[in-house]
């Protein structure tokens, strides 16, 4: 029988520094590991689980001192839940390695000349920040390892201590890495309240009721997902994901929510009994008020449907689209094509200062959305159209509507698609303003531009306190009107 090698334990490793995607780093021997949980300046042992020649990744399984700049995380669930990786770390620090995350990207990967990076805008709201949270409803209870080890010597050792009974089910996040059970949430700080009364209270109807919680395995069970969205405003969107019709029960569960939540403006459901949770090809059904809410970005307002795109941090999407705004150095005489426009919110917030605004999407839907956002703002110089950038912006579309002065690109974490990026490089516009919320793929992106485009503003923005991700938005001018210019 082949008997496997242990990988080996490294003992007392003082963490250095943060590398992508938010992990620790130190080295051994030379060797650069790569370490999960960890805070620059802690000395841990670490116990490898990728062991190559010049770097190695594993997890902390004991630590020796903490870190100076270490501070206690405000949330129960943290290092469980897995929502929120950086809350051991003070928010300024957090900057400070956001920041790092995008330099090192944008050198590392790019190789292309950079002007000087500015310190990240931060969030002035660190806790209740975002506008969207997606409770799962499921049978099965994560209980972490040591945490069940531990209960299970406990009844060994003693006949009267019993493990947890089987319980009726739970609600909260789906626990990384198992995809049939959830993490129990008693209180989320994502968002602001009532969204973990409603979230309890719909767990407390289904178990007084005897409905049962969804089982993903069986593709059984009534309660399945439930979607919170607000506003600024105070504005509350919900909507609850049902694994059957049971009405005489959802009508009871509506008015009992009605009834404690005076916040909810409006209120549906969703059947889904299909195996997977999307909600493309589902149709939402209102229950109670407009079956939408409305969102204000400076005076730009914008309708937002249960299956809608939008940023999820309403205030910081606001400093994330001024930045955009600016960098466009819009006048006023300009066309601007705003490519992956989702719901057209970039676009319409810079029209005022556009000559017109093209948006391009390849969600049908959301192009519906951003015809109806434009005409809620009431602006007549838009248009958008659903379908690939590459296939739509050909010559005969360049004659009717205009080749762009500045294009503005907000691509999904994957980046461009290298056929995109050759497109944009035949398209030539002047300005192109690069929004990312993955540094590295921007930067990818940025080496493939570089054959005709320089690189002459950057600005990091956090959209996501506590968390590894950043947003960065690089503007970049064609390099031979830069020489003209100059």
């Amino acid at each position: 029988m082949r008997k496997f090698k242990q990988a080996p334990l490294l003992e007392k490793v003082l963490i250095e520094d943060y590398a992508a995607e938010g992990k620790a780093l130190a080295r051994v021997n030379g060797k650069v590991i790569f370490v999960e949980g960890a805070v620059p300046g802690d000395v841990v042992d670490i116990q490898l689980q990728k062991n190559k020649a010049d770097w190695g990744e594993g997890f902390v399984k004991h630590f020796h001192s903490y870190s100076e700049i270490r501070v206690t995380p405000f949330c129960s669930h943290f290092g469980v839940c897995g929502g929120c990786q950086w809350q051991m770390l003070p928010y300024e620090q957090q900057l400070i390695y956001k920041r790092k995350q995008v330099v090192d990207n944008l050198t590392r990967i790019a190789k292309v000349a950079l002007p000087p990076i500015p310190e990240i805008l931060g969030a002035e709201q660190t806790q209740g920040y975002r506008n969207k949270v997606e409770y799962t409803f499921a049978t099965e209870k994560f209980i972490p390892f040591g945490e069940f080890k531990a209960m299970k010597i406990a009844a060994e050792e003693n006949p009267n201590v019993a493990l947890p009974a089987k319980i009726p089910g739970v609600a909260g996040f789906h626990a990384r890495g198992f995809f049939e059970k959830v993490v129990e949430i008693d209180r989320c700080y994502l968002q602001a309240e009532p969204t973990n009364d409603l979230r309890k209270a719909v767990v407390d109807f289904a178990i007084d009721n005897n409905m049962p919680f969804y089982n993903i395995k069986l593709h059984t069970g009534w309660v399945r997902n439930m979607f919170i969205r607000n506003t600024t405003k105070g504005e509350w969107m919900v909507n609850l994901i049902l694994g059957y019709e049971a009405e005489k029960e959802r009508k009871a569960l509506f008015e009992l929510l009605l009834a404690r939540f005076p916040q909810i403006t409006t209120l549906l459901y969703t059947i889904n009994a299909k195996r997977n949770d999307s909600m493309q090809d589902l149709v939402p059904q209102v229950y109670s008020g407009s079956g939408y809410i409305t969102e204000f970005l400076e005076n730009f307002q914008f309708k937002i449907s249960p299956k809608s795109f939008f940023q999820t941090n309403s205030k910081q999407a606001e400093k994330l689209y001024q930045v955009t705004r600016d960098f466009a150095e819009l006048t006023g005489k300009e066309i601007v094509y705003d490519l992956y426009c989702g719901t057209g919110s970039i676009g319409i917030f810079c029209s005022k200062n556009a000559k017109k605004i093209i948006g391009v999407e390849v969600v049908e839907e959301a192009i519906e959305d951003a015809k109806i956002n434009a005409s809620l703002n009431n602006l007549t110089d838009t248009a958008f159209f659903a379908g690939d950038v590459i296939k739509i912006c050909d010559d005969q579309f360049f004659e009717a509507h205009g080749k762009p002065d500045v294009i503005i690109t907000d691509p999904p974490r994957a980046g461009m698609h290298e056929k995109l990026v050759h497109k944009l490089l035949a398209m030539e516009a002047p300005i192109i303003v690069y929004v990312s919320c993955n540094p590295a793929t921007q930067a990818r992106d940025l080496s493939l531009l570089n054959e005709k485009y320089t690189v002459t503003k950057i600005q990091p923005v956090d959209m996501f306190p506590h968390t590894l991700h950043i947003e960065n938005v690089v503007q970049l001018k064609r390099t031979d009107l830069l020489s003209i210019e100059n």
